[in-house]
C-alpha cells in the first residue's frame, strides 16, 4: 500500500476523524486517485470500517468495500501509522462544554500528527472552530511535537466543512470548498489538495477569515430559524396559520428566504457553531452577541412548546399525559439520516418521560445504542398508530407512512407540516 502505480497519484493522505465530515473526505480523495489512512480513535468504529460497513448513510457500504478492495483505504487507531504523511485533514468534532467550546479533540489530533510532521507536508484543519484556532492552537502544537515551523517548513491551513449529511443534491464533490493558509505557499498547497477532490475552490485571504465563513453560515441560518419557530408561537396563538403565510411570502422573488418552523434544532451545525462565535466575541471584545444568545434562547426552548402543544392536545381529547402512550417519529435531527447529535427529540423524550408518560420512538436510522433509556422503539406501523393516545411527527424521514399517520384517530402534532388529517393540527 501507499505505492504510486498506475491511477494513483503520489502522496499519502491521512484522515483524523471518520464520521460524517472525514469518511467523505476520505472516500471523495480516494477517488481522486490519492492512498487513504483513515484514524479513528473509536475502535469499534475503525473496526467497522475495515470490515466494510459504513456507520454514515453518505458514503455506502459498496463505496467503502471498492476502496478497500483497491488498497487505496484503510482505517487505523494505531498514531505509529500516521508517519510520512503529505497531507492530513483534521475533521474531529468540537463540542461546547459548560458553556465554552471543548478543543480537545483538535488538540489531540495536532499531538498525535505532530511528530510525524515533516518538511513539505500539508495540514488542513476542517473542524468547526472560532477565528484564530488554526493559527493561536493548531500552529503551535504541531510547532512544538515536530520542532519546525508553519509556513516556513510546512504548509498549514483551514478549510471549513460544508457537509450536509442526507442531502441528495449537494455533496462534498459539488459544493464549493472555502480554502486558506497561514501563508501564500499554505493555501496553495490546500487549494491544490482540494482542486483535486471538489468542483470548486474559494480562496480566502487568511485562515481567520475562513472560520468565520463557517461561523456566519451557520448562525445565519440559526437567527432565522429561530425568527420562524417564535413566529410560529405567537401565529398559532393568534389563530394565524404561519405556514400559509411562509408559502406566500415564498413567492417573492428577491429579498426574501424561506425557512420553516420545526421542533428544535439539532446536528452539530445549529445548536453548537454560532456559540462558538458568541463565546468568542465575549471573550475578545467583552460584549454579548444578542442575535446568537436571542436565537439560542428561542431554539433551545422548542422542544418545551412540543410537548405543551401534545399536553394541549391530550386534554383536549380529556386525557393527562402521566399514562398516556405518546408515539413520536424520528430520532435524528433530520430527515433520512442517522445523525441524532444535539437532537430536540431527546429533551422531548426527557420532558413526557418526566410527566409520567409512555413514551414510544420510531426512527429506523438511528442505531439503537443512541435510544435513550427508559425508551421503547417501534417500527411506527399501525399497530403503534393504534395504541397510541398522541403522535408527534419530528421527523419526516422517507420510510414512514404518512398516510397512515394523518389518519391516526389519536391527535397528531404535525412539526413539519407534511401531514393533512382529520386530527392533525400543524406545529
Amino acid at each position: 500500500m501507499w505505492g504510486n502505480v498506475t491511477g494513483r497519484i503520489e502522496g499519502r493522505v491521512v484522515v483524523i476523524g471518520q464520521g460524517y465530515v472525514g469518511l467523505p473526505v476520505s472516500m471523495r480523495a480516494v477517488d481522486a486517485g490519492f492512498d487513504v489512512l483513515g484514524f479513528e480513535v473509536d475502535e469499534r468504529k475503525c473496526n467497522m470500517l475495515n470490515a466494510g460497513r459504513s456507520p454514515v448513510e453518505d458514503i455506502s457500504d459498496e463505496q467503502l468495500e471498492a476502496a478497500l478492495r483497491a488498497d487505496r483505504y484503510r482505517a487505523t487507531t494505531n498514531p505509529i501509522d500516521l508517519a510520512h504523511f503529505d497531507i492530513a485533514v483534521v475533521s474531529v468534532p468540537t463540542p461546547m462544554a459548560e458553556g465554552a467550546p471543548d478543543l480537545s479533540y483538535i488538540e489531540s489530533a495536532a499531538e498525535t500528527l505532530a511528530p510525524h510532521v515533516r518538511e513539505g507536508c500539508t495540514v488542513i484543519l476542517e473542524s468547526t472552530t472560532y477565528p484564530g484556532t488554526t493559527e493561536e492552537l493548531v500552529a503551535p502544537l504541531l510547532e512544538a511535537g515536530s520542532g519546525l515551523r508553519a509556513g516556513r517548513d510546512f504548509h498549514l491551513g483551514y478549510s471549513p466543512e460544508r457537509i450536509d449529511p442526507g442531502n441528495p443534491t449537494w455533496n462534498l464533490g459539488n459544493t464549493p470548498k472555502v480554502v486558506s493558509g497561514v501563508d501564500e505557499a499554505s493555501l496553495k498547497a490546500v487549494q491544490g489538495f482540494f482542486d483535486r477532490l471538489v468542483e470548486r475552490t474559494v480562496p480566502v485571504s487568511g485562515t481567520r477569515e475562513a472560520e468565520m465563513t463557517k461561523l456566519l453560515e451557520n448562525t445565519f441560518r440559526h437567527v432565522n430559524i429561530a425568527l420562524v419557530n417564535e413566529l410560529a408561537i405567537f401565529a398559532h396563538d393568534l389563530g394565524i396559520d404561519v405556514w400559509e403565510s411562509i408559502d406566500a411570502a415564498s413567492t417573492k422573488p428577491f429579498g426574501y428566504m424561506r425557512f420553516t418552523p420545526g421542533p428544535g434544532v439539532g446536528g452539530h451545525c445549529l445548536p453548537i457553531d454560532p456559540s462558538y462565535l458568541s463565546w468568542q466575541v465575549e471573550r475578545s471584545l467583552g460584549q454579548k452577541f444578542r442575535f446568537v444568545e436571542l436565537a439560542n434562547d428561542v431554539n433551545e426552548h422548542m422542544p418545551d412548546y412540543v410537548v405543551r402543544r401534545i399536553q394541549n392536545m391530550l386534554n383536549d381529547e380529556g386525557k393527562a399525559v402521566r399514562g398516556s402512550t405518546i408515539l413520536l417519529y424520528g430520532l435524528a435531527y433530520k430527515a433520512n439520516t442517522g445523525d441524532a447529535r444535539e437532537t430536540p427529540t431527546r429533551p422531548i423524550i426527557e420532558q413526557l418521560l418526566e410527566l409520567g408518560a409512555d413514551v414510544l420512538v420510531a426512527d429506523p436510522h438511528v442505531d439503537d445504542a443512541l435510544v435513550p433509556e427508559g425508551i421503547t422503539t417501534v417500527t411506527g406501523d399501525q399497530a403503534d398508530i393504534d395504541r397510541s393516545d398522541a403522535i408527534a411527527y419530528l421527523v419526516d424521514h422517507s420510510s414512514f407512512d404518512r398516510a397512515a399517520v394523518a389518519a391516526a384517530a389519536a391527535p397528531v402534532l404535525d412539526c413539519r407540516r407534511v401531514l393533512d388529517g382529520p386530527k392533525v393540527e400543524p406545529l
